[in-house]
């Protein structure tokens, strides 16, 4: 997904368990900034954020690693750790007995707190979740973040954008098979559709024939029952893992949801605030 979305640019996508080993492989095929030339970057940048970057553009200048935060053997500069706010701790137990992978005093590790889904959630909720938060880092900057619908895709044209209110007053289908599909689904009927019928699988699920055939199944029954052809809609995610498979749904349309990640004002917390957080950072660590 971020590689499509990134088509054009200098970022290179890498993928694998061992976050060193592909680190190493790709400082090795593209060479990396040294701290004085980082700082160059940083200062253009800055100055004119329209500024293209046609020197080094081969050469990696900043890692963002996904999942980081428990790769201890790496060192980092600025730790952001993301809650989703519908579901912030689960049970409170370790793997394999919950959900978390470390305990709750890894937070007195991160640099900044982002509590997701927070329009879901309700105000004593997310101050709850702020409050366990602060026992554990008390002056830990906390932002709130929401994924924002923006327009849809058909699976045969990526290059497409329909706009959000193609599924109004229609039966839709949502399929997905990621960690928390509870939101998308809620997005999906906040769009005002006729009916909405779901099916999830488990997170990182690939689509197999056989599943392609249990859709149609639920499709046809949902044609029958109002009487003109249902949408499929899945995520961004669902699409990238395959998105030929997907096209196998024919006579259905299949629609992609595209989101935008936005931050959610909340006690002075902007987006502004939190680029210019970031660039507090950045300059530390180049200075």
């Amino acid at each position: 997904m971020l590689q499509r979305h990134l088509i054009g640019t200098p970022a290179k996508i890498g993928v694998g368990a061992n976050r060193i080993a592909i680190a190493a492989c790709f400082f090795g095929r593209y060479g990396y900034l040294d701290s004085r030339s980082r700082k160059e970057c940083f200062d253009r940048l800055h100055t004119d954020l329209n500024v293209e970057m046609r020197s080094n553009t081969d050469k990696i200048g900043a890692v963002i690693l996904d999942d980081g935060l428990q790769h201890w053997r790496l060192h980092r500069d600025l730790e952001i750790l993301m809650v989703n706010g519908m579901m912030p701790w689960g049970n409170g137990q370790l793997l394999p007995l919950g959900p978390l992978r470390e305990p709750l005093s890894a937070l007195s590790r991160a640099d900044v707190a982002v509590i997701h889904n927070a329009e879901m959630v309700p105000s004593r909720e997310l101050k709850d979740i702020e409050l366990m938060i602060r026992e554990v880092k008390k002056n830990l900057p906390i932002f709130l973040t929401k994924l924002a619908p923006s327009y849809f895709f058909e699976v045969k044209n990526y290059c497409s954008k329909l706009p959000l209110t193609v599924v109004s007053h229609m039966a839709v289908f949502c399929v997905s098979a990621i960690g928390f599909a509870s939101a998308f689904v809620q997005e999906i009927e906040k769009m005002g559709p006729l009916y909405v019928d779901r099916l999830g699988f488990s997170d990182h699920h690939w689509f197999q024939y056989k599943d392609i055939v249990m859709m149609k199944q639920r499709l046809r029954k949902l044609q029958d029952e109002f009487g003109a052809m249902p949408i499929v809609v899945v995520t961004e995610k669902d699409y990238d893992r395959d998105p030929l498979i997907l096209r196998l749904m024919d006579p259905y349309k299949v629609l992609v949801l595209c989101c935008q990640l936005q931050i959610v004002p909340s006690g002075g917390h902007t987006e502004k605030c939190f680029n210019k957080l970031l660039k507090q950072f950045m300059e530390v660590n180049f200075s």
